[in-house]
């Protein structure tokens, strides 16, 4: 099998260090950068057999300006975004711009290589005619029998999370209290078996079990 390459783009050197030790003795090819623009400059094209491990917040331009950018060149890689900073809003922007998936800093190993597992599995091609309406998946299923066991109250509670409201402005909204509001979130949580809010965040918006 040819080597696969992960383009790494990090302002921090140190992590930025450690993750393309981490990326190479796992067999991946790495090229890596600190600085966007560099990594603009250099993925002018869209390069086969590679992914791009992003991290979200940059001084002088985001990663998601970085994708942004990079989707209007027509430069489409997979793209894995890396977050420190828990940052429910901006995961949501970076699902909605195609982003295979996100995960926390600092991270496991299991967590990174489930991400390139995903990256780096085969894309179908679109259908030249339409097609008939798929079944749902086992993973889309599996997301459906999880949300139907919400009640009415969880699933609004959720919605907000999502939206990265807090407890309280939550509380505000809906018009009960704060310990309502967690309680919820609680059991919401427990039910669709999400460990963090990042979890969360990945089963709403993909809208199946990873």
């Amino acid at each position: 099998m040819p080597p696969r390459t992960v383009y790494i783009v990090d302002d921090n050197a140190e992590f930025l260090q450690s993750a393309a030790w981490w990326l190479e003795g796992a067999g991946f090819d790495v090229e890596r950068f600190s600085d966007p623009h560099e990594a603009l400059a250099a993925l002018d094209t869209s390069p086969t057999d590679a992914c791009l491990l992003l991290d979200v917040r940059m001084p002088g331009m985001s990663g998601l300006e970085v994708h942004e950018r990079l989707r209007q060149r027509g430069v489409l890689l997979p793209v894995i975004y890396m977050t420190g900073h828990g940052d429910v809003p901006l995961a949501v922007e970076a699902m909605r711009k195609g982003a295979v998936t996100f995960i926390e800093k600092p991270f496991a190993d299991e967590a990174l290589e489930s991400a390139l597992a995903l990256a780096f599995s085969p894309r179908e091609a679109p259908p030249s005619v339409p097609a008939a309406p798929a079944e749902p998946s086992i993973a889309e299923s599996a997301f459906a029998q999880r949300m139907a066991r919400l009640t009415a109250r969880e699933r609004e509670v959720i919605d907000w999370v999502v939206k990265g409201k807090l407890n309280k402005v939550i509380a505000d909204i809906l018009g009960i209290s704060i310990k309502t509001v967690e309680l919820h979130r609680k059991n919401a949580m427990v039910k669709l078996q999400a460990r963090t809010v990042i979890d969360l965040t990945r089963l709403m918006v993909t809208g199946k079990v990873s």
